[in-house]
């Protein structure tokens, strides 16, 4: 059974760019169709399981004011429905797991019920209408025009066909892009194309990113150790080139100087979590894995609340990089899918078998899995993390000369004359299905050029996500969590802006003029678009 529907904006891919996309759309007046795939809306946040990832000044600075509403958000919805100390409560900048990756660390769910209440006014309008679970599946063009996409629903495998004016792609991998035509690149570019220092001589479009299943634990009284997974002893033997040790255990490459970097995992340290501080431009705080993401922090609760801390497993150790699943047969998906799944599995009965303990023992037994956290039945995130997308062949493209330390210097990033916004953080590529080990460049506080969300040809079909206008390379440092939300907040401003104006994506960017009114827009909803003097990278 086929149904039709005709909106204004159709937004595919309710991560945090969809849903930044959406609620800029509908707060400038338009209605939005948007489709999710999995159960939750938040996308890395929330499905995928990782904890915002940010640049140390993002309390004050960098990033957008409907971000913040995200931020206090959660805050404020554990203040509302937690059991917090008086002291922990107090906390203006609260974070709730104390962890040392971001001064934000949470539990999915949180970020899922927040996102849920800042979209339910629009539901409740019927200005928005959520298809979820659901995925395109195809997609009606006309030359350089993308007049409808179908989406399936998961459930009944019913499909409705979505007519739109604006296609926006924020999907994890760029879904819409070879639905629609839309020319895009994959993996790593040349340095012959690109220019960029780090890049090799030939191109190597099935050069991914690894991806991860993340999942969430506590340690308590017990053995609770899983079934050993099917290919436990698969993944025991493996071994990298560049991995200092098997690939399941404590030690891995350091990002940054690619030596052997030995690390602890102590559950239920006694520290004091109000002292602990997350700032990676001085100390990527990833020495002791159980405080590195922990997104609950049993001493911030009243006594008894929490058994133990609960902590978030996104190590190197359970990164997937024997293979790519994007522009790859179904059945090879399936299949690398479930072998990443089996790896994530696979380290967590290392850990409860294997590992080892402060009192010279082995096996963390006490490590328990927690489904009820991650909203699964398994254990692990309801999906991959992604870390890189097809990219648009885009107006503009943000290259390693761009953004690098090494390559700006004291003259920092390029500046953009059609900046829709700010972000920062490291070059950070993790190991690859190509083969290489990490990549980690200093960079510099950086702008998000509008020429990035638009495609060369296609004339009404925006990229959302981190399918934007970057490299291999530079989508390393364009690919976290308050990037990803601006991207988003600024196409649905875009698709917004040329439904009122009836222009084009090339005309607002091409347009001085134009381009001055639509910055002009952002900036009083609260989007910076550069930086303010004396902010270095790192």
């Amino acid at each position: 059974m086929s149904t039709n529907l005709t909106t204004d904006i159709l937004i595919v891919g309710g991560g945090l760019g969809g849903v930044a996309a959406a609620l800029s759309a509908l707060e400038a007046g338009r209605d939005v169709v948007l489709v999710e795939e999995y159960a939750w809306l938040g996308g890395q946040l929330t499905s995928q399981g990782v904890p915002v990832d940010e640049h140390p000044w993002i309390e004050e600075i960098g990033g957008t004011r409907m971000y913040r509403r995200l931020r206090d958000g959660i805050r404020d919805y554990y203040r509302d429905h937690f059991p917090l100390t008086d002291v922990a409560r107090s906390q203006p900048l609260l974070n709730p797991g104390a962890g040392t990756v971001s001064k934000l660390c949470s539990e999915p769910r949180v970020g899922a019920a927040v996102i849920e209440s800042m979209l339910a006014p629009w539901l409740s309008s019927g200005r928005l209408r959520l298809l979820q679970p659901a995925v395109a599946v195809s997609a009606d063009i006309d030359d350089d025009i993308a007049r409808s996409v179908t989406v399936r629903r998961l459930d009944d495998q019913s499909e409705v066909t979505i007519t739109a004016e604006y296609f926006l792609d924020a999907t994890e991998t760029g879904e819409l892009l070879p639905l629609t035509g839309t020319e895009y690149v994959t993996g790593f570019e040349s340095r012959h194309e690109t220019g960029e220092p780090s890049a090799p001589e030939e191109a190597q479009p099935d050069n991914w990113q690894a991806l991860s299943f993340c999942f969430a634990v506590d340690h308590v009284d017990g053995d609770h150790t899983i079934e050993e997974p099917e290919q436990y002893q698969k993944w025991r033997s493996v071994q990298p080139d560049f991995w200092w040790g098997p690939l399941l255990g404590l030690v891995s490459p350091h990002p940054r100087t690619l030596e052997a970097a030995p690390r602890t995992f102590i559950p239920n340290t006694d520290e004091d979590p109000l002292t602990i501080t997350a700032d990676q431009s001085k100390d990527p705080g990833d020495q002791n894995l159980w405080i590195y993401r922990r997104i609950a922090a049993r001493k911030l609760f009243e006594p008894g609340y929490y058994e133990s801390d609960i902590t978030l497993v996104n190590w190197p150790s359970i990164d997937y990089f024997e293979g790519s699943v994007i522009d790859q047969p179904a059945d090879v998906v399936a299949a690398r899918l479930h072998d990443a799944r089996q790896l994530s599995l696979s380290m967590l009965y290392w850990l409860q078998t294997e590992a080892p303990r402060p009192d010279g023992g082995k096996g963390l037994r006490g490590l328990r899995l927690r489904p009820d956290v991650m909203g699964t039945a398994d254990g692990l995130a309801q999906a991959p993390y992604i870390r890189e997308s097809r990219r648009i062949r885009a107006v503009t493209t943000v290259t390693e000369n761009d953004v690098s330390m090494a390559v700006r210097g004291d003259a920092g990033a390029r500046r953009f004359h059609d900046s829709v916004g700010i972000g920062m953080y490291r070059i950070d590529l993790h190991p690859s299905t190509g083969g290489d080990n990490y990549i980690d460049v200093a960079s510099c506080p950086f702008q998000i050029p509008l020429g990035a969300l638009i495609p060369r040809r296609m004339q009404n079909v925006i990229a959302a996500n981190k399918n934007i206008g970057t490299t291999h390379i530079t989508n390393g440092c364009y690919r976290l969590h308050p990037v990803e939300w601006n991207i988003g907040e600024a196409a649905g401003a875009l698709a917004a802006t040329c439904i009122e104006d009836r222009v084009g994506p090339h005309q607002v960017q091409s347009d001085p003029a134009r381009l001055e009114r639509f910055q002009d827009a952002l900036v009083q909803q609260g989007i910076e678009l550069s930086w303010p003097d004396g902010i270095t990278g790192y």
